[in-house]
């Protein structure tokens, strides 16, 4: 479990890049604080600032305004031979010429350490990635896979306090891709250094991470562990790029105790809890997720929907729904133990959505 000392922290940083008209606020005002020890990612659409945030905890970039802090004391001054981090890119930055062993012994030399504990500690990190037996190949006699676990062992062998990683699993197929995750995930834990992750694909963010910091336009939009992100996003970008969403327009029928009914155009209605600005009578944005709906066999057309479309996906089979005024639900079932699907285009069904399924969205 994550401690409640700071590894990192940003505090009121913007970065522009260029001048005049053409300057670009990669970001705006951002602060946040990482944790020791946890696995916190960056997660956000490419251009969103989350890899422009990682260089200047890197000290690859120096903010604008603000400043970077690692464990507590201002870096801003330290170029990034001097900061306690490493980084791990997309590319993996490997030397073509060197064998693994020296791969891994490059930062350790360049710092000055002796012989007598560069071999321990290659041997080491060869052994925490899985690669005992490799050392003497060389980056093009290995696979996608192997190379990132070199440049990975490369980074851990200097011991940083924070460990940085952009993207580093989208070059990989996707086989490879969903097991590194959870070797990842190992490393940090057996490792205990704090992990900055940047990606844009947000099934990794969910499986890997302690924390979320999702963002978009050079903000932070929300904050939280992955439960928070994906159940109880704040806002409209969040629950659309967390995931599947329906978005739906609905009037707030009544307001009791923190809780909301709304009905929406076709005539569904929703329980779910109300934000501060709702307003009985009032117009609200709901999202829903495909999951959450259950559908039955229809007795009868009136208040029923029409399947319109149904996709087969092994586990489950993706339903787009007709309702009554033309608008529609994607819905997401899970297959019956035959594995066949149990609804079929052209069928009525009956919609249930549970009370609390619907989240309520700041518009």
């Amino acid at each position: 479990m994550a401690t409640e000392r700071s590894a990192v922290e940003a505090r009121d940083v913007t970065k522009i890049f260029g001048h005049g008209p053409d300057a670009v606020r990669a970001l705006d005002n951002v602060s946040i604080r990482i944790r020791e020890n946890e696995f916190f990612t960056l997660l956000g659409p490419s251009g969103c600032g989350k890899t422009t945030l990682l260089r200047l905890i890197a000290g690859l970039e120096l903010p604008t305004e603000g400043e970077i802090l690692l464990e507590g004391e201002r870096v801003g001054h330290l170029p990034p031979n001097r900061r306690l981090v490493n980084t791990v890119f997309q590319s993996y930055a490997l030397f073509p010429h060197m064998t693994v062993r020296q791969n891994i012994a490059f930062g350790l030399e360049m710092r000055g350490v002796d012989r007598a504990t560069i071999g321990p500690t290659v041997a080491e990190m060869l052994q925490l990635v899985q690669l005992s037996g490799y050392e003497n190949r060389r980056p093009s006699q290995l696979s996608g896979g192997q190379q990132q676990r070199v440049a990975l062992a490369r980074a851990l062998a200097n011991h940083p306090k924070v460990l940085l990683l952009d993207e580093p699993l989208s070059a990989l197929d996707l086989k490879l891709r969903q097991g590194m995750r959870e070797e990842l995930k190992n490393l940090q834990q057996k490792t205990g250094i704090t992990f900055v992750f940047v990606t844009h694909d947000q099934e990794e963010a969910l499986t890997m991470s302690d924390r979320i910091a999702v963002m978009d336009r050079g903000q932070i939009q929300q904050l939280g562990d992955p439960h928070e992100i994906y159940e109880q996003p704040v806002n409209r970008f969040v629950a659309d790029f967390i995931g599947d969403t329906n978005f739906i327009r609905a009037r707030v029928s009544s307001l009791s105790n923190g809780q909301a009914r709304c009905r929406s155009g076709s005539g569904l209605e929703f329980d779910c809890s109300a934000i501060g600005s709702a307003r009985a009578g009032g117009e609200v944005t709901l999202a829903l997720r495909p999951e959450k709906i259950r559908l039955g066999k229809a007795e009868r057309s009136a208040g029923a929907g029409k399947v319109v479309h149904a996709t087969y996906v092994g586990t489950d089979t993706n339903y787009v729904v007709e309702l009554g005024d033309a608008s529609q639900l994607d819905v997401r079932v899970q297959n019956a133990l035959d594995g066949h699907a149990r609804f079929r285009v052209g069928d009525l069904v009956a919609i249930d959505v549970p009370a609390g399924a619907a989240r309520m969205l700041v518009d």
